[in-house]
């Protein structure tokens, strides 16, 4: 069964492969269903791993290449050259991004409402891929993404980065206390939150533009090179996994979406 994933041409490059996977072409049920890669829910873990395996052969590598990380929601990024063995819960290395340089390395971000975002630098055959959740976005998991490139050989001037499908500014509703965190750190940030939303024009609670504010971090660091895909996992359940819809539906447990980019020479 092939599987459906989407691409963006900033990162369609010669030897390069990417994809940001939703929750098709699967075999896992139920609140699951189908392609779930979270080693982390409670999905049967045979399914997790054919899951996974079908993103790998899609992307053209094999599913011990897939890499994934244990992630923390933290600025933590590694380098990676080989890979560190099977999913399983716990045993991963606990980060939020990593970077190679390696052919044949499938690196991955998971979510399911948070910012998946892969980059590549094309000249210099490198890239990376982030978990950016508000608490990561904030505490600068793209900037560590980019300095971890650099280190290795890249250029910024030379850096994509695409922002995957996330949970969208209308949905994603939080606290004031919520706001008050990133305006502490600048008052600009602000600028990220409104209150109501299309669904809830009337609600008195700040809406959260997670993408507006993953997309001004990349800017701050001078990538000049860089969009984000428009789908809102919250807004679209049958294309992707969300948390927040689930919780909203009373369902336990998520499944998670992944978004991966490989050399492939």
């Amino acid at each position: 069964m092939s599987v459906p994933f989407k691409t963006h041409a900033l990162l369609e490059h010669a030897g390069i492969a990417h994809g940001f996977f939703g929750r098709q072409g699967g075999v896992s049920e139920g609140q699951y269903g189908s392609l779930n890669v979270g080693a982390g829910s409670d999905d049967l873990p045979d399914n997790v791993k054919t899951n996974r395996a079908r993103v790998a052969g899609a992307l053209g590598t094999s599913e011990p290449c897939l890499l994934s990380l244990a992630q923390i929601h933290s600025a933590d990024v590694l380098i990676v050259d080989a890979p560190f063995g099977a999913p399983v819960s716990g045993s991963l290395p606990k980060a939020d991004g990593f970077v190679t340089k390696t052919p044949g390395l499938a690196i991955s971000a998971l979510s399911a409402d948070c910012g998946p975002v892969l980059f590549c630098d094309p000249e210099a055959k490198i890239i990376g891929a982030c978990h950016a959740g508000w608490k990561g976005a904030l505490s600068g998991v793209t900037t560590e993404t980019i300095k971890a490139m650099e280190s290795i050989g890249a250029s910024r001037e030379n850096i994509h980065a695409v922002l995957g499908p996330c949970i969208s500014q209308q949905n994603y509703e939080v606290g004031h206390e919520f706001r008050d965190t990133f305006t502490a750190e600048d008052e600009t940030h602000n600028r990220f939150f409104k209150l109501g939303s299309t669904l809830n024009p009337k609600s008195d609670k700040p809406h959260f533009d997670l993408k507006g504010f993953v997309l001004k971090k990349l800017r701050g660091e001078g990538l000049t090179r860089i969009d984000v895909l428009p789908d809102c996992t919250y807004g679209l359940p049958r294309d992707y996994f969300s948390y927040r819809y689930n919780t909203h539906q009373g369902v336990k447990g998520y499944g998670r979406n992944i978004s991966a980019i490989l050399l492939t020479e």
